[in-house]
């Protein structure tokens, strides 16, 4: 709750927590279900309606089903899909904190959606929401979707000045620190000789079309060295900020880590240099044991525990290394929901003043 300081009446705030989403069952229907939403977001694959339609439906979904249904059964736990297992944790756990607040939890695809998330917070009696894109850097094909969802399931109970949106928390100090200390003791166990942080890729065409300047992102191999007003909403850039932020966190020499970029789809060129491709490179290279940090999730799932921790693992000791260790992601641990409590209270505090995030 908080006083309104127009008028001193209490207002109930609810939270809504918001991360991707993930299919119902790890089974070829469910799947489909899950990719069709997901593929046909505008967002996603950045085609015109006809091109993307066609596919999507007679493409993608034919065939991706199957193979992706086996991929989410090879890391589906008795509980369910490790996504939603955390992410209701986190919910569960972040309730005690955050005292008086209403926490609900929403799916940018598949359930519970936003619109659902939306209606349990209306129906708790809550005024205001502070929304939360489980995101830690900005791209339009994740933290922008979620805004444009929110604008239009939101308006049938709230106003614009009622929804705040807690940013994308990149540079963090608390975000920074719970992945720092949640890979730690790993390190310090394994003792790596290269520590690699892979980020969910994005096409270079989405990079270089939300440069402002038209002519700085992407343009040098440098250009995100340092984050300025023109790439203050640059993706790539948020990604290389969280690098360098665990790694200065851990102490890392420059030359024991490195980025890379995972997940990409098609054949258009997308952010590098491949995560795929770089643990065979670093495995030619002679590194043994090799950790990997998956900064732009944070809970685990199927682009952790199964492209990382399964796939690229195999691929790696093919190529002649040893062990591959997957850092886990912060889930729902204590440094972590210690930390989005206190990005809710940040935003709640500054509401007022936080026009630029405001919808």
């Amino acid at each position: 709750m908080r006083v309104d300081r127009d008028n001193g009446v209490v207002v109930k705030t609810g939270v809504l927590l918001i991360n991707l989403g993930t299919p119902d069952a790890p089974r070829v229907p469910e799947v489909r279900r899950f990719l069709r939403e997901f593929l046909s977001d505008p967002g996603v694959l950045g085609l015109a309606p006809i091109p993307r339609w066609l596919l999507v439906n007679l493409v993608i979904l034919p065939t991706r089903p199957k193979k992706s249904a086996e991929a989410y059964a090879a890391i589906w736990s008795e509980e369910g899909s490790p996504l939603m297992v955390y992410s209701r944790e986190l919910q569960e756990r972040l309730k005690p904190l955050l005292e008086g607040k209403t926490v609900s939890l929403a799916m940018r695809y598949g359930t519970p959606s936003i619109e659902q998330g939306f209606e349990e917070l209306w129906e708790a009696g809550c005024e205001r929401v502070i929304a939360m894109p489980l995101f830690p850097q900005f791209s339009g094909a994740t933290f922008g979707s979620i805004l444009e969802r929110i604008r239009e399931v939101s308006r049938a109970h709230w106003q614009p000045n009622d929804i705040a949106i807690v940013p994308p928390f990149h540079s963090d100090p608390g975000f920074l620190s719970s992945f720092a200390e949640v890979g730690r003791g790993a390190l310090d166990e394994s003792q790596p000789d290269h520590v690699l942080f892979s980020f969910h890729g994005l096409p270079e065409s989405f990079i270089r079309d939300a440069d402002p300047s038209g002519t700085h992102c992407l343009a040098t191999r440098d250009c995100c060295a340092e984050i300025t007003e023109v790439n203050s909403s640059c993706y790539r850039a948020h990604c290389m900020a969280t690098a360098r932020g665990i790694a200065s966190r851990l102490e890392l020499e420059p030359e024991k880590w490195s980025v890379s970029f995972q997940s990409r789809l098609g054949k258009t060129p997308w952010l590098g240099p491949y995560t795929d491709q770089v643990v065979v490179e670093l495995a030619n290279q002679g590194v043994r044991k090799l950790a990997v940090y998956c900064p732009s999730f944070v809970a685990d799932c199927l682009e952790t525990l199964e492209e990382i921790g399964l796939r690229a693992a195999e691929d790696f000791r093919s190529a002649g290394g040893e062990t591959l260790d997957m850092i886990p992601s912060l889930n729902a641990t204590r440094p972590w929901v210690e930390a989005v409590a206190a990005l809710v209270q940040a935003t709640e505090a500054d509401w007022a003043s936080l026009q630029d995030c405001k919808l």
